[in-house]
């Protein structure tokens, strides 16, 4: 998430949300939040955290460990998932769940990768 939110904008540090849960960044562009749901229990605590409101805010919500709260989560316009390849090296799938991911997506495919 590091490097994504670098590439956003977010100068300083960046922390992560792992004890704070959410870590919020404001861009020129648009609003960011950070999730770290790996100490949730119960996906319910997203609901007793406020989250919700968040959530139907507009910007960019990045999740770590969605599935400790996707009961209670809106669905992903766009699913990322990194696997690690040996020391340096990572794998990245990106997926769509909703017409915004594709459109994302298809955005990518169109612009290419960027430096």
């Amino acid at each position: 998430m590091r490097h994504l939110l670098r590439a956003l904008g977010v100068e300083g540090r960046i922390k992560s949300p792992t004890y704070a849960v959410v870590e919020p960044y404001e861009l020129p562009a648009l609003n960011a939040w950070h999730f770290d749901f790996y100490r949730f229990t119960d996906p319910r605590e997203w609901e007793d955290a406020g989250f919700r409101d968040i959530f139907a805010s507009p910007g960019l919500k990045l999740a770590e460990w969605p599935e400790k709260a996707a009961a209670v989560l809106p669905t992903a316009d766009l699913d990322i998932h990194l696997k690690t390849q040996g020391e340096t090296q990572r794998m990245v799938t990106l997926t769509a769940r909703t017409p915004t991911g594709a459109a994302l997506l298809q955005a990518t495919r169109t612009e290419g990768p960027r430096p």
